[in-house]
């Protein structure tokens, strides 16, 4: 099976993950198992790559953090929610993909 390389789909983790968190806050590893199962497990994210793309956001203010006990372990997770600034971001990187896409088809032959 082929599978998307890191190198192809960087610019886009962010895109991704602002995805996911538009149907609510969540954490870290159920967002990577969501890309996997999501993408037919042709991307599947790492956790550095995951976790960076977190920071990054924050930072930015796209996303913001919080703390949260796990109900069944009792153990505390941060969680991620998309902010009204993480939305407007994901609204143009959906539109920036639109004219990548459209641009990258131009060059690909197909038999």
């Amino acid at each position: 099976m082929i599978t998307i390389s890191s190198d192809v789909i960087r610019g886009y983790n962010d895109t991704i993950i602002l995805c996911l968190l538009l149907d609510g806050p969540s954490y870290g590893y159920e967002i990577s198992k969501k890309i996997k199962s999501l993408s037919g497990e042709k991307y599947i994210i790492k956790e550095t790559t995951l976790y960076s793309a977190f920071n990054r956001m924050e930072k930015n203010g796209y996303v913001a953090s919080f703390q949260n006990e796990d109900i069944l372990g009792g153990k505390r997770r941060t969680y991620y929610r998309i902010t009204d600034k993480g939305r407007q971001y994901y609204r143009e990187k959906c539109e920036e993909w639109m004219l990548t896409k459209e641009v990258v088809e131009r060059f690909i032959k197909r038999d």
